[in-house]
């Protein structure tokens, strides 16, 4: 199964389209990316005030550092 990160932009994007209006199906379909992958992002990614593209992508990175350090 090919795996593929969320990129910043991709994360960018969303912020964009949630802010439009879009519910979370809608996004996932535009960005290409599944409604799963929309739903874990923005359960596993937030902080105390939300989910926000910049600490998403800080959380993200730090995430990959800790387990790639395994």
């Amino acid at each position: 199964m090919d795996y593929k990160h969320l990129t910043e932009e991709e994360r960018h994007q969303i912020d964009d389209l949630k802010r439009e209006g879009f519910n979370q199906k809608q996004i996932a379909k535009k960005i290409g990316r599944s409604p799963s992958t929309l739903s874990r992002e923005l359960r596993h990614n937030k902080g105390e005030r939300g989910w926000r593209p910049r600490q998403a992508q800080h959380k993200a990175v730090m995430k990959a550092e800790i387990f790639s350090a395994r």
